[in-house]
C-alpha cells in the first residue's frame, strides 16, 4: 500500500487530487468522470473513493493491471519494485542498465542520482511530502481495499506481491 500512503500524501498538496478524492466520496461517477477526462476510459474506474487510501489503491490497480495486460499480449517490459531499488540500489542499477543495453559501469552514477531529489523546487520535494503523516490503514479500509484488489486478481495486502516480469538482482 505505499502507492496508496504516497498518493495520499501527493493529494495534500495538489488541490486537483484533493478535490478528486473529496468528490470522489460522493459518487463513484465522479471518478469515472475525472478518469475520462485525463484519458482513462471504462467501467473500471467507477470506484467511490469510500477512504484516503482507495484513489492510491485504484491507479496502482489500474497500472498494474495495464501492465499485467501488455506482457500477456506480448509486450516485453518489465516491472521494477521501488523496494528492491531502495533496498540494494547499487545491483539494481546495474540490472537496469544491462536490460537496457547500457554500460553497466554508470551504476554507481545511477546511483548517485538517485540521492538527488528531482522534485526539489516543487510542491512535491522531499522535504514537503515527507512532513505528512501516512493515514492510518484500518481494518475497515483494509477491508475495502482488499475488496479492489481482489476484483482485479491482485494479491491482497500484506500478501507477496512480485509480479510477473518484474527485475531482480537475486
Amino acid at each position: 500500500m505505499a502507492t496508496a500512503k504516497s498518493v495520499h500524501r501527493m493529494s495534500v498538496v495538489f488541490p486537483t487530487l484533493h478535490l478528486l478524492n473529496l468528490f470522489g466520496s460522493f459518487s463513484d461517477q465522479v471518478t469515472k468522470v475525472v478518469a475520462a477526462w485525463i484519458g482513462w476510459r471504462g467501467p473500471a474506474f467507477c470506484v467511490r473513493l469510500n477512504n484516503d487510501l482507495t484513489l492510491g489503491a485504484l491507479i496502482y490497480v489500474m497500472s498494474t493491471s495495464l501492465y499485467l495486460d501488455m506482457r500477456r499480449r506480448g509486450f516485453d517490459i518489465s516491472a521494477l519494485r521501488y523496494e528492491d531499488l531502495v533496498a540494494r540500489p547499487l545491483d539494481m542499477c546495474r540490472v537496469i542498465l544491462e536490460l537496457c543495453h547500457l554500460p553497466v559501469s554508470l551504476a554507481e552514477l545511477a546511483v548517485k542520482a538517485l540521492d538527488v531529489d528531482s522534485q526539489r523546487n516543487s510542491r512535491v520535494a522531499k522535504l514537503i511530502i515527507g512532513r505528512i503523516k501516512d493515514p492510518e490503514l484500518t481494518l475497515e479500509k483494509k477491508a475495502k481495499l482488499n475488496e479492489l484488489l481482489t476484483k482485479y486478481g491482485l494479491p491482497l495486502i500484506g500478501e507477496p506481491n512480485v509480479l510477473e516480469g518484474t527485475l531482480s538482482c537475486s
